[in-house]
C-alpha cells in the first residue's frame, strides 16, 4: 500500500510510519545521495568544490543557512534545490493551517480533531514541491505577516474572547512548518522584525501578542542576503547572526566554460530563433567576457556586482537582434555578426551601477567600452599580439591588412545588409583571408566571417584602424586617412 493512500492516523500507525523533523529529512536524503553518488544541486554550475561542500555540510550539521553573496549568484536557486532533499510525501491532519504532524500534533486545532476522532482522524499528504515557501524581505513586512496577529473577524464570527488562542490568525512562518522557508534580502527587513525570528531560530517557538503560546515549529531556514558593504539599506542584526548556523559565500563563474553553460541553460530562446541564428563559439565567449570585464571596470561599482542575469538578457538580445535584421532582409537562417552586439548594449546598461566617473562618460559609452574591452583581451589568444610600440617599415602579420586600408580608403558595412552583401564585402579584403588561414586554419566554415570582423573591431581597439558610427552601419578606415579626412 502506497504512504500517500493512507487516509487515516490509523493506517498511518500500522504502516509503521516513523515521523522526522525536516532538517533531518534533508539530512538522511542527502546522506544516500552523496553515499550513492548521485548530484544533489544539479543545474547550479561553478560551486562544485566551493558553495556545494559548505552547504552540504551545514545540512548534514542541521543548520539554519544564510546564503550571502553579490546579486544574481544563485543563492535562490540553491535555497530552490533543497526541496529535491525532501521526501516526496509528508502525511498532516486533514484540515491543519499548519501542517501538523498527525503523530505529533502541535496546534490546538489538530490537538483536539485527534482527542475527539482518535485512530480515525483523517489526514492528506503534502508533496515536497508543496513544501517551499519565499519571502521578500522589504520595508514594509510586519510581524503579522511573518508570525501572525489576533484577528477580530474570526473572534467574532466563533464569538470567542481575544483571550482565547483560536482567534489567532497565523503569518507566513507558521504555515510553513515541516517545510523549507527562504527570507530573501534579509538585511532589508526592519530591525524590530528580525528581532522577532530570535524564538523561532534558538527555540522553534513563535510568540503571538499576549498568549503564551509555546508552538515548536519544524522548520528549515534559509536566508539569502549581499555583503553589508553594499546593502545600505540595511543590516543583519548581530543576534540574529549569532543563530543562524551556517553562512555560506556565493561567488560569480570563475570561468567562462562555467559562465557559458549558466547562460544556455537560463536563456529563453525561441525555438525558430535558434533554428534562424548559428552563433559562433567565438561570439559566446566573447558575450560571457563582456561580465568580466564589467567586474573589473573602473567605471563600474564592484561592490554592487554584476549580475549573472546579464549575460543571460544580453545572449537573448543578441539573438534577437541578428533574428531582426535577417527578418529585415528576407533570409530564412543568418550567421551572427559582431556587429549584432550593439543590440546588447540595452541589457548592458540596466544592469550595472556606474561610479560617479562611468555616470560622467554615459551608461550607452560603457557598454560600448566593455565590448571593446572583451574583443581587445581575446584578441591575443587568436592571432599574434599587436604590439604598442613597433619599429619604423618593420613588417607585421597585420602590415598587408593596415596598407589595405590606406588604399582602399576603407568600406562600410551597414546593419540591415543581407548575408550574401555581408560576406562579399568581407570576402573582398584579401588580407583578412590571410590572415584566417594562417592562424586559425581549423576555423568551421561558418564561423570565417564572424572571425574577419573581429580581427576588425581588434585591429580598432588596439588603434590600427579606426571605426565610426553611420547612420545605418559602421565605417571602417585608415587610422591616419580617417585623421587626414577631418583636417
Amino acid at each position: 500500500m502506497k504512504i500517500e493512500n493512507i487516509n487515516t492516523l490509523g493506517e498511518l500507525k500500522a504502516s509503521g510510519y516513523q515521523s522526522k523533523s525536516i532538517k533531518d529529512e534533508l539530512r538522511t536524503n542527502l546522506r544516500e545521495k552523496i553515499k550513492s553518488g548521485k548530484p544533489v544541486f544539479e543545474g547550479v554550475y561553478g560551486f562544485e568544490n566551493t558553495v556545494i561542500p559548505e552547504l552540504e555540510r551545514a545540512i548534514l550539521s542541521r543548520h539554519n543557512i544564510n546564503l550571502l553573496g553579490l546579486r544574481g549568484q544563485a543563492k535562490t536557486r540553491l535555497a530552490r534545490k533543497m526541496i529535491e532533499l525532501l521526501d516526496e510525501y509528508i502525511p498532516y491532519v486533514n484540515g491543519s493551517e499548519i501542517n501538523d504532524d498527525p503523530l505529533n500534533p502541535i496546534s490546538r486545532y489538530a490537538k483536539d480533531l485527534i482527542a475527539i476522532n482518535g485512530d480515525a482522524t483523517a489526514i492528506s499528504w503534502l508533496h515536497r514541491n508543496d513544501r517551499f515557501f519565499e519571502k521578500l524581505a522589504t520595508p514594509d513586512v510586519t510581524v503579522a505577516d511573518l508570525i501572525g496577529d489576533v484577528d477580530p473577524i474570526k473572534a467574532a464570527n466563533l464569538k470567542l474572547s481575544y483571550a482565547d488562542d483560536r482567534v489567532i490568525h497565523f503569518g507566513m512562518i507558521p504555515r510553513a512548518n515541516r517545510c523549507i522557508f527562504v527570507i530573501n534580502e534579509l538585511p532589508d527587513l526592519q530591525a524590530r522584525i528580525q528581532v522577532a525570528l530570535f524564538n523561532i531560530l534558538q527555540e522553534g517557538d513563535i510568540q503571538i501578542r499576549g498568549f503564551k503560546l509555546r508552538m515548536p515549529l519544524d522548520m528549515q531556514f534559509v536566508f539569502t542576503a549581499n555583503p553589508e558593504d553594499y546593502t545600505n539599506r540595511g543590516n543583519i542584526v548581530t543576534p540574529l547572526k549569532d543563530r543562524i548556523g551556517s553562512q555560506i559565500l556565493t561567488h560569480y563563474p570563475e570561468t567562462i566554460e562555467i559562465a557559458r553553460a549558466i547562460t544556455s541553460q537560463e536563456a529563453n530562446l525561441d525555438a525558430d530563433q535558434s533554428d534562424m541564428v548559428y552563433v559562433p563559439s567565438l561570439a559566446k565567449d566573447l558575450l560571457e567576457q563582456i561580465s568580466f570585464e564589467a567586474r573589473e571596470s573602473e567605471y563600474i561599482d564592484n561592490k554592487s556586482g554584476v549580475s549573472a542575469r546579464m549575460s543571460i538578457t544580453a545572449y537573448e538580445n543578441l539573438l534577437s537582434t541578428a533574428e531582426r535584421r535577417a527578418l529585415k532582409a528576407g533570409d530564412d537562417k543568418t550567421i551572427l555578426r559582431l556587429s549584432d552586439f550593439m543590440g546588447i548594449i540595452p541589457s548592458i546598461t540596466g544592469k550595472v551601477e556606474l561610479v560617479y566617473e562611468g555616470e560622467q562618460e554615459g551608461a550607452a559609452y560603457v557598454a560600448q567600452n566593455l565590448i571593446g574591452s572583451a574583443i581587445h583581451t581575446f584578441f591575443p589568444g587568436y592571432f599574434p599580439k599587436i604590439e604598442k610600440l613597433e619599429k619604423p617599415d618593420e613588417k607585421t602579420p597585420y602590415t598587408d591588412l593596415v596598407e589595405w586600408f590606406f588604399a582602399e580608403s576603407g568600406f562600410e558595412l551597414l546593419d540591415d545588409a543581407k548575408d550574401e552583401e555581408y560576406q562579399s564585402i568581407l570576402g573582398a579584403i584579401v588580407p583578412l583571408e590571410i590572415l584566417v588561414k594562417k592562424y586559425q586554419p581549423q576555423l568551421e566554415k561558418e564561423d570565417k566571417f564572424f572571425m574577419k570582423e573581429f580581427i576588425l573591431w581588434a585591429m580598432v581597439e588596439y588603434k590600427k584602424l579606426s571605426k565610426d558610427r553611420i547612420s545605418e552601419g559602421y565605417q571602417f578606415k585608415d587610422i591616419y586617412g580617417s585623421y587626414i579626412s577631418r583636417l
